[in-house]
């Protein structure tokens, strides 16, 4: 497994190592990149690690975040700093506040999640009822135990802690 350290702004193009960016990405300084990354669109990627095998599409990714491997991060995703985002996770119009983690197999799409989260495995923010997109809204240092459903819309206050295997369709308090 191969990576390359990003010096300057940004790489167009694959490179030797099976990486794929995008014209029109930008990658700060200090970035580490893992081989089999596909970086798209308007992307904006931090001082941050990129695992393995991402598709990363539209996004913002802060400082100090750890992606993948095996992760999407799809259009209008934005991920502030210290965040963990882990294999098989993904992501679409969609806040992570500092620090938050979801580590593994889950979907999070329409919303705005605070800081210093968990997210368990197997968690799915269910934003679409069959004829539109509703938003889920996670306050701060809130506990999502695995195979939780989030039906939105709904809202999760700041310190909840959310049992595994429940099925949210009222808001948290």
């Amino acid at each position: 497994m191969k990576k390359v350290l990003f010096k300057k702004d940004t790489i167009k193009g694959y490179n030797k190592n099976g990486i794929y960016i995008e014209k029109g990405v930008f990658i700060s300084a200090g970035a580490e990149i893992f081989s089999g990354n596909i970086i798209l669109g308007d992307t904006i990627i931090g001082a941050c690690r990129l695992l393995p095998n991402n598709i990363i599409e539209d996004a913002k990714i802060g400082d100090d975040c750890i992606v993948g491997p095996f992760a999407r991060l799809r259009p209008n995703t934005i991920l502030e700093n210290e965040c963990r985002v882990g294999n098989f996770v993904e992501i679409k119009n969609s806040l992570l506040g500092q620090g938050t983690k979801a580590n593994h197999l889950a979907y999070i799409g329409d919303a705005v999640v605070g800081k210093f989260c968990n997210i368990g495995c197997g968690v799915i923010f269910c934003n679409y009822d069959g004829k539109h997109k509703h938003k889920t809204i996670v306050g701060n240092n809130v506990f999502i135990g695995s195979n939780t459903n989030l039906i939105a819309p709904v809202e999760v206050q700041d310190g909840a802690f959310l049992a595994a295997g429940s099925t949210i369709t009222d808001d948290v308090p």
